[in-house]
């Protein structure tokens, strides 16, 4: 059986590092990392005792917290929480936010 002998040519680091990155999972998963860092840029480092979890699945994003009267409050600001932290992705990602 013959060894088949490939060419490539060089490319640069970042070149490959863009594409690797433009990969569906690996764009979703920084995009969740994003996502929840930005829960708490915005929202005041508070946040992080009342929140469990946050999940962006899909263009939804999910909030789980632990305290029924702020969720009840942050209810009200939803389409206000969906536009800044779309403002901050920097693109429209978030249709809508379901808090738990």
């Amino acid at each position: 059986m013959k060894s088949s002998k490939r060419k490539f040519e060089p490319q640069s680091i970042s070149k490959v590092l863009g594409e690797i990155v433009q990969s569906k999972a690996l764009n979703t998963g920084i995009t969740n990392a994003r996502v929840n860092e930005m829960w708490y840029e915005l929202m005041g480092s508070h946040m992080s005792n009342y929140t469990e979890k946050i999940i962006l699945r899909g263009n939804t994003l999910f909030v789980s917290l632990n305290n029924a009267a702020l969720r009840e409050e942050l209810g009200y600001g939803k389409e206000k929480i969906m536009k800044m932290m779309n403002e901050q992705l920097g693109k429209e990602i978030i249709d809508k936010v379901v808090l738990r």
